[in-house]
């Protein structure tokens, strides 16, 4: 598990910044709030839903101990953070928002264990936020 992502310099011509993942919330435990349990989470796969379930989102598929949960990320987050900032939410990122997503629900007992989270965009925006925040700070000693 690594500690963070790297900022990485502006790619060429797109006007937009890169991060390296040094992944931190694609393969986790998070201790069940109810249960005290460790639950182990890991990415499965990435699926854009328009031709799977004809939604207008992103489905993110993981396995917390080897159970599917389904975190779908709505497109129009997509196009609000690169109004904000000018930069794009890669696969890579959007992993790290859905797993973000799905250890804080599991940390304040909102998992419940149901097999599918439709995400609002501020909710989306709110963990791509708060992923990013923990994966860019310093590592610490």
């Amino acid at each position: 598990m690594g500690v963070g992502l790297r900022k990485q310099t502006r790619l060429p011509g797109s006007g937009c910044e890169r991060y390296t993942s040094l992944a931190m919330f694609d393969n986790f435990q998070a201790q069940d709030r109810w249960s005290k349990k460790d639950v182990h989470c890991q990415y499965q796969a990435l699926i854009v839903a328009i031709a799977t379930r004809h939604a207008d989102a992103v489905d993110i598929k993981f396995l917390a101990d080897g159970k599917p949960v389904w975190m779908a990320l709505p497109h129009r987050a997509w196009e609000e953070y690169q109004r904000r900032t000018g930069k794009v939410i890669t696969d890579s990122l959007a992993i790290q928002i859905a797993g973000h997503y799905l250890k804080s629900a599991i940390e304040t007992g909102e998992h419940t264990g149901q097999e599918m989270y439709s995400l609002t965009m501020a909710e989306t925006l709110q963990h791509l936020d708060a992923a990013l925040e923990e994966l860019l700070a310093p590592a610490k000693a």
